[in-house]
């Protein structure tokens, strides 16, 4: 079958347009203390730094609410890009995301990238499924959340 995967892991991908500098939105983003948190969905719960607090070297551990369970994880931040790419690397998993920050005119593009273990056989192909559709719903409204955020430091 063509559709079957033997890749270990799938990405779930969104990108938009938000209209804040590329400068503003990656300090929203590299902020864990004030900048980050105010951009996450009620998904995510008692966001804590545990280390750092700004871009590489930031250790956080928070609580996301999913499919009626509520899940505990522990990020180290790094900065592959200092200044256009984030990635957040799961501590107890190869689970990582990625943001990506780039002008676009008179303001810039952000990519959000999820990259988790696939399980295998039919319960990762469903794990999959619900986990695309929810992650993507989160995206589109962190996004959101992030361009008002950056705009509001830019006043």
């Amino acid at each position: 079958m063509s559709s079957v995967k033997h890749d270990s892991h799938y990405r779930v991908e969104h990108s938009a347009r938000v209209a804040a500098s590329a400068a503003r939105v990656y300090d929203v983003l590299a902020d864990y203390r004030d900048g980050h948190p105010r951009i996450l969905p009620p998904q995510f719960r008692n966001l804590v730094v545990d280390r750092g607090g700004r871009g590489a070297g930031t250790q956080t551990h928070f609580e996301m609410k999913a499919f009626g369970r509520i899940q505990k994880f522990r990020h180290a931040v790094e900065e592959p890009e200092p200044g256009r790419v984030l990635l957040e690397r799961d501590l107890d998993t190869d689970a990582t995301t990625t943001f990506v920050v780039d002008p676009s005119g008179d303001g810039s593009q952000v990519t959000i990238t999820t990259e988790l273990p696939l399980k295998p056989g039919l319960a990762g192909r469903i794990e999959r499924f619900l986990a695309t559709r929810y992650l993507l719903g989160i995206y589109r409204e962190e996004v959101k959340k992030l361009e008002q955020v950056a705009r509001q430091v830019a006043r």
